[in-house]
């Protein structure tokens, strides 16, 4: 079993990142547990989900002490480093997170989400090579799954924004893949 925390502030796509994640993980076979929160003033405040997903039953919702955490800003950073369990790693949007983590018993990865999406020409990316770069980490879904997943969720979405999706997803596995980590 293994715990997500998705974390920033609304309109940043934390919600949806969390969503594709669990439709593709459950299309993949996975049982999932998908639970949303956010603050009452929607966007440019907090906005956070919890993802478990495991190959057998889950019981609770809840994810107390997350494995992951996929981090979009610094109030989230200050959320949720203390509940991590031990050795768990987080990954950060490190062009809104610049602060270094202060428990030393965690991984962290630095992506600059935002630098990466503009040079793939939209900002509206961010939140899908933070997707990228998760899957390509974690190995609990792929790339494909992923895609399979927000097609089954915006069906009506036009076919060059599903192209750029993939091309910041692509492009944050890369950033893994690659080693380009900060």
């Amino acid at each position: 079993m293994k715990k997500t925390v998705f974390a920033g502030f609304g309109g940043q796509g934390v919600l949806m990142m969390g969503y594709v994640f669990a439709v593709a993980a459950m299309r993949d076979g996975k049982e999932v547990t998908y639970l949303p929160a956010y603050g009452a003033e929607m966007r440019g405040g907090t906005a956070n989900c919890t993802v478990v997903v495991s190959d057998e039953e889950i019981f609770s919702p809840v994810a107390s002490s997350p494995d992951f955490a996929v981090i979009m800003s610094k109030p989230s950073l200050l959320k949720y480093e203390g509940i991590m369990r031990e050795g768990g790693v987080v990954l950060l949007n490190s062009n809104h997170v610049s602060r270094p983590l202060t428990r030393e018993d965690l991984n962290s990865i630095r992506i600059p989400a935002v630098e990466l999406a503009k040079e793939l020409g939209s900002e509206r990316v961010v939140n899908m090579i933070m997707l990228g770069a998760f899957a390509a980490y974690t190995k609990m879904t792929s790339l494909d799954s992923i895609m399979n997943g927000l097609s089954e969720i915006v069906k009506d979405i036009n076919p060059s924004v599903m192209k750029l999706n993939r091309k910041g997803l692509d492009r944050g596995a890369e950033y893994i893949l690659k080693g380009d980590l900060q």
